[in-house]
């Protein structure tokens, strides 16, 4: 698996504040961007999108990552958490790169210019290793079901 650079690992820290301060801002707008499309929406519990808790916790999620993505093994709880319940949808590899399609976009529409070209291309890596984290593991937990 491939390592994240010195340079993204700055800059993703650096925005955490911005983040901490934004998140469900940009939490919001990229599910109103990934939820163009019928079969990601259908995976995702509607109440809790429209309560405003997933949202939510998937800006506590990216804070958290942003705080830590110098020290993994403090998300190890949380991704085991987020890969279980990616299963228990039906989430698969094939989705990812629609969430990051809807993500970097929302982090320029809230951020603004604050969100340089940098910063987009350092959360785009970032985005992508966290994402094969997350796909390796719940490859072993698909592997783990049984057969229908």
């Amino acid at each position: 698996m491939r390592e994240l650079s010195s340079a993204t690992i700055g800059i993703v820290k650096a925005t955490a504040p911005a983040l901490v301060q934004n998140g469900v801002a940009i939490t919001t707008a990229m599910y109103e961007r990934l939820f163009v499309d019928a079969e990601i929406k259908a995976l995702f519990d509607q109440a809790a999108q429209q309560s405003g808790e997933q949202p939510r916790r998937l800006a506590a999620a990216i804070v958290a990552f942003a705080q830590n993505v110098d020290n993994l093994p403090v998300l190890s709880g949380a991704i085991e958490k987020m890969a279980t319940r990616h299963v228990q949808t039906h989430v698969r590899p094939e989705h990812y790169p629609a969430v990051a399609n809807a993500l970097l976009p929302a982090i320029r529409d809230v951020l603004g210019a604050a969100a340089t070209d940098e910063v987009l291309a350092a959360w785009g890596e970032a985005y992508g290793f966290l994402a094969d984290v997350l796909i390796a593991r719940e490859a072993q937990m698909y592997a783990l079901e049984p057969a229908n």
